[in-house]
């Protein structure tokens, strides 16, 4: 058996949430691989909206087995207000919901260290979400971080005492007035732990390699976007994570010879959230035209997301990194009523034509060239086939299949689960 992957192809909130709902029917196990509880992935049924911050979105299909794998970092805190929230659906987490061992842990003292390096860049700051992402990442590959088998051992609260004392003297440094009560938030940490231990631990690579035999079917759930990888994105304005397929891999345990379709997802616009360079943002009404037709808000965050043009050349390169198989296009509905719609189809570079991404898209290098196509008006809420969609969205569609040499199998025409359109 083999593995699917599904993940985003720009600056993150594609809708992946959405589609891994819908797609969770046909797998045994869905298992996000990387990120942690920056990322939140928004799923709405039955007229309740639900947001998923570390949890696999697979959970609400009885079914499923769900795997927070040895990519992903977990703030045990965040955790278990989550589970909390889906107490009321009655959903069997403790035998649906398994957590890898090798995940590593945010600690109250990453998310303070994340808010005083965030602080001490003054105008220069990335964008962070000030979650702990980054200073957990740091102790990760820095062979300092703990994990979630650490909880385990009896030393446990020693070893995070140690880590703890680190971080507090690496605040100190960054020399910013950051005022916090760290007993506080131990405490409530800690509290978090032992509820976070009820769970099932796994060996999560061992688990994974033995359904593959045992043939079942997995998905691999990717967070955030393509062009926020930490090796491909647009750095330093990205995560701290690989969030191309190759994270799947190393998130996972799984060899690359086991992984068949790689899933991608875009918005038929872009957006991002947060500081770093974008081509295509529109700056004016049509801009806040789109934010609000597309409720383009934070998941998590609530920060507002910077809107414009879909950007192919952009997206063509975080096709080929991933080796994308098919698309799947987001928010189709929310670009109708504009009259023409533009797509860039290259850059101008220092000068030169590319149809390329290169090193450095920064506003002073980069200036997109635009096609025009021709927009619509029709409501596409309500159309369930392919063939009810407009002609002029059709054309829209063949334009980006065409550019990217990867058909699109799905266009989501809202926000329901239902709201979703299968092309063959």
């Amino acid at each position: 058996m083999t593995v699917d992957l599904l993940l985003g192809l720009q600056w993150g909130d594609e809708g992946k949430g959405k589609i891994v709902d819908v797609l969770t029917s046909k797998y045994d196990i869905i298992a996000r691989f990387q990120g942690g509880p920056n990322a939140g992935h928004t799923l709405e049924f039955d007229g309740i909206k639900h947001v998923l911050r570390t949890i696999p979105s697979g959970i609400f299909h009885t079914n499923s087995i769900n795997i927070i794998g040895n990519g992903v970092v977990i703030d045990p805190v965040v955790f278990i207000k989550e589970i909390e929230g889906l107490e009321k659906f009655n959903i069997d987490l403790y035998r649906r919901l398994l957590i890898s061992r090798k995940a590593h842990l945010i600690l109250p003292t990453h998310r303070l260290l994340d808010a005083a390096s965030e602080t001490a860049k003054g105008k220069a700051k990335i964008g962070s979400t000030l979650k702990g992402i980054g200073p957990t990442y740091m102790d990760k590959t820095g062979r300092n971080g703990l994990r979630v088998g650490d909880t385990e051992l009896e030393d446990f609260k020693t070893r995070y005492r140690h880590l703890a004392d680190k971080h507090e003297a690496m605040i100190s440094f960054h020399d910013v007035n950051l005022q916090y009560n760290l007993q506080e938030l131990e405490d409530e940490f800690f509290d978090a732990v032992e509820q976070l231990k009820k769970f099932q631990f796994i060996d999560s690579e061992g688990y994974i390699h033995n359904a593959l035999k045992e043939e079942k079917s997995i998905l691999a759930e990717g967070a955030q976007g393509s062009l926020l990888d930490i090796d491909f994105g647009t750095y330093p304005f990205v995560t701290s994570s690989n969030t191309t397929a190759a994270g799947a891999c190393t998130g996972l345990g799984v060899p690359p010879n086991k992984v068949k379709n790689v899933f991608g997802i875009f918005k038929a616009y872009t957006t991002r959230v947060g500081s770093g360079p974008f081509p295509t943002e529109l700056m004016d009404e049509i801009g806040a035209t789109m934010a609000k037709a597309g409720n383009e808000f934070g998941s998590v965050t609530g920060r507002a997301r910077r809107c414009g043009w879909l950007d192919l050349v952009a997206l063509k390169y975080a096709v080929q990194v991933n080796g994308v198989t098919e698309l799947y296009m987001m928010k189709g509905d929310v670009l109708s009523g504009f009259d023409t719609l533009k797509v860039c189809t290259a850059y101008k570079y220092k000068g030169e034509l590319i149809d390329h991404l290169p090193y450095n898209i920064e506003p002073e290098n980069v200036s997109p060239i635009y096609t025009e196509k021709k927009g619509w008006k029709a409501d596409l809420t309500g159309m369930t086939t392919y063939d009810e969609l407009p002609v002029e969205l059709k054309d829209y569609i063949k334009f980006i299949e065409d550019y990217l040499e990867v058909p699109i199998k799905i266009i989501s025409v809202g926000p329901d689960r239902t709201q979703t359109i299968h092309k063959q």
